[in-house]
Protein backbone atom coordinates (compact mmCIF):
# COMPACT_ATOMS: atom_id res chain seq x y z
CA UNK A 1 0.00 0.00 0.00
CA UNK A 2 1.49 3.63 -0.78
CA UNK A 3 2.09 6.40 1.14
CA UNK A 4 -1.00 8.19 -0.25
CA UNK A 5 -3.74 5.26 0.69
CA UNK A 6 -2.09 4.94 4.14
CA UNK A 7 -3.24 8.60 4.76
CA UNK A 8 -6.69 7.89 3.18
CA UNK A 9 -7.43 5.31 5.65
CA UNK A 10 -5.96 7.06 8.56
CA UNK A 11 -7.99 9.85 7.82
CA UNK A 12 -11.22 7.52 7.62
CA UNK A 13 -10.31 6.29 10.37
CA UNK A 14 -9.90 9.55 12.57
CA UNK A 15 -13.61 10.62 11.06
CA UNK A 16 -15.46 7.25 12.15
CA UNK A 17 -13.88 8.08 15.90
CA UNK A 18 -14.71 11.50 15.57
CA UNK A 19 -18.52 10.61 14.22
CA UNK A 20 -19.42 8.11 16.66
CA UNK A 21 -17.70 9.94 20.31
CA UNK A 22 -20.24 12.72 18.70
CA UNK A 23 -23.33 10.51 18.64
CA UNK A 24 -22.55 9.15 21.88
CA UNK A 25 -22.24 12.51 23.30
CA UNK A 26 -25.22 13.95 21.22
CA UNK A 27 -27.18 10.93 23.36
CA UNK A 28 -26.40 12.30 26.51
CA UNK A 29 -26.94 15.57 25.94
CA UNK A 30 -30.36 15.07 24.89
CA UNK A 31 -33.14 14.62 27.84
CA UNK A 32 -35.05 11.83 28.03
CA UNK A 33 -38.38 12.35 26.38
CA UNK A 34 -39.58 8.96 27.36
CA UNK A 35 -41.34 10.28 30.64
CA UNK A 36 -42.95 13.44 29.46
CA UNK A 37 -46.05 12.54 29.51
CA UNK A 38 -46.34 9.74 31.82
CA UNK A 39 -49.08 11.07 34.18
CA UNK A 40 -51.07 12.40 31.42
CA UNK A 41 -50.26 16.11 32.19
CA UNK A 42 -48.20 18.36 30.52
CA UNK A 43 -45.34 21.00 32.02
CA UNK A 44 -45.81 24.59 32.05
CA UNK A 45 -42.68 25.79 30.20
CA UNK A 46 -42.88 28.90 32.47
CA UNK A 47 -42.62 26.68 35.80
CA UNK A 48 -43.70 23.94 37.67
CA UNK A 49 -47.49 22.46 36.84
CA UNK A 50 -49.76 22.14 39.19
CA UNK A 51 -52.08 19.45 37.77
CA UNK A 52 -55.22 18.45 40.12
CA UNK A 53 -54.80 14.82 39.54
CA UNK A 54 -53.17 12.08 41.72
CA UNK A 55 -51.04 9.54 39.63
CA UNK A 56 -52.86 6.53 40.62
CA UNK A 57 -49.60 5.43 42.79
CA UNK A 58 -50.60 7.23 46.42
CA UNK A 59 -52.80 4.12 47.88
CA UNK A 60 -54.88 6.72 49.47
CA UNK A 61 -55.38 8.82 46.77
CA UNK A 62 -59.11 9.39 45.89
CA UNK A 63 -60.22 9.51 42.62
CA UNK A 64 -60.46 13.13 40.89
CA UNK A 65 -60.39 12.47 36.98
CA UNK A 66 -63.44 13.27 34.95
CA UNK A 67 -65.17 10.01 36.33
CA UNK A 68 -68.33 11.94 37.17
CA UNK A 69 -69.31 14.50 40.14
CA UNK A 70 -68.24 12.61 43.60
CA UNK A 71 -70.81 11.98 46.37
CA UNK A 72 -70.96 13.78 49.71
CA UNK A 73 -72.94 11.06 51.40
CA UNK A 74 -70.48 9.72 54.14
CA UNK A 75 -71.03 5.89 55.24
CA UNK A 76 -69.22 6.09 58.68
CA UNK A 77 -66.47 4.19 57.27
CA UNK A 78 -64.41 7.28 55.78
CA UNK A 79 -65.44 6.77 52.69
CA UNK A 80 -68.32 8.64 50.95
CA UNK A 81 -71.31 7.04 49.28
CA UNK A 82 -69.58 6.53 46.15
CA UNK A 83 -66.43 4.88 47.40
CA UNK A 84 -63.93 7.42 46.98
CA UNK A 85 -61.90 8.34 50.16
CA UNK A 86 -62.85 11.61 51.28
CA UNK A 87 -62.73 11.00 54.93
CA UNK A 88 -65.09 13.78 55.11
CA UNK A 89 -63.84 16.04 53.50
CA UNK A 90 -66.68 18.47 52.55
CA UNK A 91 -67.76 17.88 48.22
CA UNK A 92 -70.85 20.16 48.23
CA UNK A 93 -71.39 23.70 50.00
CA UNK A 94 -74.41 21.90 52.10
CA UNK A 95 -76.87 24.37 51.39
CA UNK A 96 -78.53 24.90 47.46
CA UNK A 97 -75.71 27.61 46.89
CA UNK A 98 -73.46 26.80 44.35
CA UNK A 99 -69.11 27.67 44.68
CA UNK A 100 -67.08 27.98 42.25
CA UNK A 101 -63.17 27.38 43.64
CA UNK A 102 -59.82 28.11 41.58
CA UNK A 103 -57.25 25.90 42.10
CA UNK A 104 -53.15 26.11 41.96
CA UNK A 105 -52.07 30.26 41.93
CA UNK A 106 -52.35 32.92 42.43
CA UNK A 107 -50.72 33.45 38.44
CA UNK A 108 -49.79 36.99 37.52
CA UNK A 109 -51.11 35.79 33.97
CA UNK A 110 -54.59 34.08 34.60
CA UNK A 111 -55.73 35.46 38.39
CA UNK A 112 -56.06 38.90 37.34
CA UNK A 113 -58.49 37.79 34.21
CA UNK A 114 -60.64 35.71 36.49
CA UNK A 115 -60.68 38.37 39.08
CA UNK A 116 -62.21 40.95 36.26
CA UNK A 117 -64.77 38.29 34.74
CA UNK A 118 -65.86 37.73 38.25
CA UNK A 119 -66.10 41.37 39.32
CA UNK A 120 -68.47 42.22 35.67
CA UNK A 121 -70.77 39.30 36.93
CA UNK A 122 -70.70 40.28 40.53
CA UNK A 123 -70.05 37.07 41.45
CA UNK A 124 -67.64 35.45 44.96
CA UNK A 125 -65.45 32.71 44.57
CA UNK A 126 -63.13 30.30 46.68
CA UNK A 127 -59.22 30.83 45.30
CA UNK A 128 -57.35 28.00 47.04
CA UNK A 129 -53.65 29.03 46.68
CA UNK A 130 -50.21 27.40 46.82
CA UNK A 131 -48.13 28.51 49.40
CA UNK A 132 -44.86 29.42 46.82
CA UNK A 133 -46.92 31.06 44.43
CA UNK A 134 -48.41 33.33 47.16
CA UNK A 135 -45.10 34.33 48.36
CA UNK A 136 -44.01 35.21 45.02
CA UNK A 137 -47.44 36.96 44.34
CA UNK A 138 -48.88 38.48 47.55
CA UNK A 139 -50.12 41.58 45.87
CA UNK A 140 -52.47 39.20 43.78
CA UNK A 141 -53.60 37.29 47.65
CA UNK A 142 -54.59 41.10 48.63
CA UNK A 143 -56.21 41.42 45.09
CA UNK A 144 -58.50 38.50 45.98
CA UNK A 145 -59.23 39.46 49.55
CA UNK A 146 -59.55 43.19 48.47
CA UNK A 147 -62.47 41.52 45.96
CA UNK A 148 -64.52 39.60 48.43
CA UNK A 149 -63.44 36.46 47.61
CA UNK A 150 -62.53 33.91 50.54
CA UNK A 151 -58.90 31.81 50.77
CA UNK A 152 -57.89 28.31 50.97
CA UNK A 153 -55.34 26.49 51.56
CA UNK A 154 -54.25 24.26 49.23
CA UNK A 155 -50.35 22.76 50.31
CA UNK A 156 -47.01 24.82 49.55
CA UNK A 157 -45.75 23.42 46.46
CA UNK A 158 -49.12 21.42 45.86
CA UNK A 159 -47.95 17.69 46.42
CA UNK A 160 -50.20 15.02 45.82
CA UNK A 161 -48.56 13.01 48.38
CA UNK A 162 -48.72 15.27 51.11
CA UNK A 163 -51.01 12.84 52.92
CA UNK A 164 -48.99 10.35 52.48
CA UNK A 165 -46.45 11.73 54.98
CA UNK A 166 -45.92 12.40 58.43
CA UNK A 167 -48.17 14.49 60.70
CA UNK A 168 -45.20 16.98 61.47
CA UNK A 169 -44.29 17.44 57.98
CA UNK A 170 -48.06 17.63 56.92
CA UNK A 171 -48.21 20.23 59.51
CA UNK A 172 -45.73 22.30 58.88
CA UNK A 173 -46.18 22.71 55.35
CA UNK A 174 -50.14 24.23 55.96
CA UNK A 175 -48.53 26.26 58.51
CA UNK A 176 -45.68 27.59 56.03
CA UNK A 177 -48.73 27.98 53.23
CA UNK A 178 -50.67 30.02 55.81
CA UNK A 179 -48.17 32.03 57.17
CA UNK A 180 -47.51 32.78 53.24
CA UNK A 181 -50.67 34.22 53.11
CA UNK A 182 -50.85 35.80 56.17
CA UNK A 183 -47.51 37.77 55.11
CA UNK A 184 -49.59 39.62 52.45
CA UNK A 185 -52.90 39.74 54.37
CA UNK A 186 -52.46 39.48 57.86
CA UNK A 187 -56.14 39.07 58.96
CA UNK A 188 -57.99 36.78 56.65
CA UNK A 189 -59.05 33.66 57.96
CA UNK A 190 -57.98 30.65 55.89
CA UNK A 191 -60.46 28.30 56.94
CA UNK A 192 -60.54 25.84 54.47
CA UNK A 193 -57.73 23.08 52.71
CA UNK A 194 -57.78 21.01 49.73
CA UNK A 195 -55.60 18.38 49.71
CA UNK A 196 -53.70 18.69 45.79
CA UNK A 197 -54.97 15.80 43.51
CA UNK A 198 -58.30 15.28 45.81
CA UNK A 199 -55.62 12.47 47.22
CA UNK A 200 -57.20 12.62 51.04
CA UNK A 201 -55.91 10.47 54.08
CA UNK A 202 -57.17 10.56 57.29
CA UNK A 203 -53.86 12.39 59.02
CA UNK A 204 -54.20 15.49 56.34
CA UNK A 205 -57.91 15.34 57.14
CA UNK A 206 -56.71 15.67 60.98
CA UNK A 207 -54.19 17.87 60.63
CA UNK A 208 -56.34 20.31 58.79
CA UNK A 209 -59.00 20.39 60.99
CA UNK A 210 -56.31 20.67 64.66
CA UNK A 211 -55.40 24.04 62.12
CA UNK A 212 -58.94 25.58 62.33
CA UNK A 213 -59.36 24.33 58.51
CA UNK A 214 -62.31 22.18 57.19
CA UNK A 215 -61.08 19.91 54.40
CA UNK A 216 -62.76 20.88 50.57
CA UNK A 217 -63.52 18.65 47.51
CA UNK A 218 -65.88 19.72 44.76
CA UNK A 219 -68.40 17.84 43.12
CA UNK A 220 -68.11 18.84 39.45
CA UNK A 221 -64.97 18.85 37.45
CA UNK A 222 -64.47 20.03 33.70
CA UNK A 223 -61.03 18.45 33.98
CA UNK A 224 -59.87 22.32 33.13
CA UNK A 225 -56.53 21.25 34.15
CA UNK A 226 -56.01 18.87 30.79
CA UNK A 227 -56.89 22.04 28.72
CA UNK A 228 -59.94 20.83 26.73
CA UNK A 229 -60.79 24.16 25.54
CA UNK A 230 -63.30 26.76 26.51
CA UNK A 231 -66.22 25.00 24.79
CA UNK A 232 -66.13 21.54 26.77
CA UNK A 233 -64.66 23.24 29.82
CA UNK A 234 -68.23 25.55 30.10
CA UNK A 235 -70.21 22.50 28.78
CA UNK A 236 -69.35 20.27 31.51
CA UNK A 237 -69.90 22.71 34.21
CA UNK A 238 -73.27 24.05 32.60
CA UNK A 239 -74.50 20.29 32.47
CA UNK A 240 -72.77 19.30 35.73
CA UNK A 241 -73.89 21.96 37.95
CA UNK A 242 -76.49 21.56 40.55
CA UNK A 243 -78.17 22.88 43.90
CA UNK A 244 -74.88 22.70 46.56
CA UNK A 245 -72.27 21.96 43.74
CA UNK A 246 -68.90 22.95 44.65
CA UNK A 247 -66.92 23.70 40.95
CA UNK A 248 -63.63 22.85 40.27
CA UNK A 249 -61.50 25.49 38.09
CA UNK A 250 -57.77 26.66 37.96
CA UNK A 251 -56.23 29.68 37.55
CA UNK A 252 -53.02 28.62 37.51
CA UNK A 253 -50.61 25.69 37.35
CA UNK A 254 -50.11 26.08 33.24
CA UNK A 255 -52.06 27.78 30.11
CA UNK A 256 -55.47 28.25 31.50
CA UNK A 257 -56.84 31.01 29.16
CA UNK A 258 -59.46 28.65 28.43
CA UNK A 259 -60.88 28.37 31.53
CA UNK A 260 -61.00 32.64 31.86
CA UNK A 261 -62.77 32.01 28.45
CA UNK A 262 -65.40 29.52 29.49
CA UNK A 263 -65.45 31.42 32.76
CA UNK A 264 -67.17 34.48 30.47
CA UNK A 265 -70.04 31.78 29.02
CA UNK A 266 -70.62 29.89 32.36
CA UNK A 267 -71.58 32.64 34.60
CA UNK A 268 -74.45 34.13 32.32
CA UNK A 269 -75.88 30.31 32.82
CA UNK A 270 -75.24 29.75 36.89
CA UNK A 271 -76.22 33.33 37.69
CA UNK A 272 -79.26 32.70 35.97
CA UNK A 273 -80.03 29.54 37.68
CA UNK A 274 -78.37 29.44 41.19
CA UNK A 275 -77.12 31.49 43.86
CA UNK A 276 -73.37 31.65 43.76
CA UNK A 277 -70.99 32.13 47.03
CA UNK A 278 -68.16 32.82 48.18
CA UNK A 279 -67.58 29.51 50.33
CA UNK A 280 -68.17 31.21 54.29
CA UNK A 281 -65.82 31.56 56.54
CA UNK A 282 -67.56 29.66 59.10
CA UNK A 283 -67.99 26.31 57.67
CA UNK A 284 -69.37 25.07 60.85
Amino acid sequence: MNSTARAAGIVTLVVAALLGSAYVLGRSLVPDQTQRHATGVTTNVDGPHYADQPTGDEPSAAPSGSGGPAESGQDGSGRDAGGDRLFGAHSTTGTERLALTFDDGPDPRYTPQVLAVLSEFDVKATFCVVGENAQYHPELIQAIVADGHTLCNHSWHHDVTLGNRSADVIRADLLRTNEAIRAAVPNAPIVWYRQPGGAWTYPVVSVAQQLGMTPLHWSVDPSDWDTPGAGMIAASVVTQAEPGSVVLLHDAGGERQGTVDALRRILPDLTDRFQLEALPTDPT
